[in-house]
């Protein structure tokens, strides 16, 4: 039987879910034993790890399902709702009508179909400051809502998702009374890990044009993060194409790329994460300033 669905390069990213599963658990199970120095390095390793994985493997799974057994790729989100921290199946969710509305601006009811829009807690049609939004977004999502949302319309994944939710809690319950300690060190870094995820979701759409679908996205065409980050930069282009195969982003940017100059994709240098210190973006805010 066929195992991958798309492609056998698919086994990076599942090989990759499995090893941060297992950094996770090594967080706890040595902290006993590793001097406090080393859990603070690791801590920050682990709080960029969330991040890499909600924007690498978690994100491509949501768009192109790694397995070709249906029971393998729920098997696989719970995997990954316990090793991330939340519902897989309702990061699909949200992620979908991020996708919807494409970093819309509010109507005039002050609506945006995107919950992760940039622009739905900014004011007069402007984004919201970066900072608000990195360290505000993760108290916003509303779990009682995302639920009845799936619900509408797949019950079945509804369930599916909350149990991704008591499961990540069983776990985190074993873990409390294994070393409650190691438990509580972690947890600043597990939020600012969802931090960084929100600080590249912002930067992955600042200056783009949401009017314009091949400019819904901002990309980043860095090999190495595009490499370690499973295509993450190519983000203009997962905007116009997602259902786009991670492995074929890069191609399908060569085919493009005449178009999107044509209409003003914005790219930055740096990976999304550091686009406070990418200096395409310092050069557009002078610009404006000026103007």
């Amino acid at each position: 039987m066929k195992l991958f669905k798309h492609t056998k390069w698919d086994a990076a990213p599942v090989i990759a879910a499995v090893a941060h599963l297992f950094f996770n658990i090594y967080l706890i199970a040595g902290f006993h034993s590793r001097p406090l120095w080393l859990s603070l390095v690791l801590g920050c390793v682990y709080a960029v790890s969330i991040s890499w994985n909600i924007n690498s493997i978690s994100h491509n799974f949501i768009h192109t399902p790694y397995f070709a057994a249906r029971q393998l790729n729920y098997a696989f989100s719970l995997l990954e709702s316990i090793t991330i921290g939340f519902s897989q199946t309702y990061y699909h969710w949200i992620h979908m009508r991020h996708h919807s509305g494409n970093s819309d601006k509010p109507n005039e009811k002050g609506e945006t179909i995107d919950w992760l829009s940039i622009y739905r807690h900014g004011k007069n049609g402007e984004p919201e400051n970066v900072w608000s939004y990195t360290f505000l977004s993760f108290f916003r999502d509303d779990i009682g809502d995302i639920h009845r949302g799936i619900a509408r319309t797949r019950p079945f994944d509804a369930k599916w998702g909350r149990f991704e939710l008591y499961a990540f809690f069983g776990v985190v319950g074993l873990a409390l009374i294994y070393d409650w300690r190691a438990v509580l060190f972690f947890v600043p870094f597990y939020y600012f890990g969802n931090c960084l995820s929100s600080l590249n979701g912002y930067y992955e759409h600042l200056h783009g044009d949401p009017e314009e679908p091949i400019a819904w996205g901002v990309s980043s065409h860095n090999r190495f993060y595009n490499w370690l980050w499973f295509g993450n930069g190519y983000h203009a282009e997962h905007h116009y194409r997602p259902r786009t195969h991670w492995t074929k982003l890069r191609s399908f940017h060569e085919q493009i790329a005449d178009q999107q100059e044509e209409a003003g994709v914005h790219v930055i240098s740096t990976c999304h994460a550091l686009g406070f210190m990418a200096k395409e973006n310092r050069e557009l805010e002078i610009s404006n300033a000026d103007r």
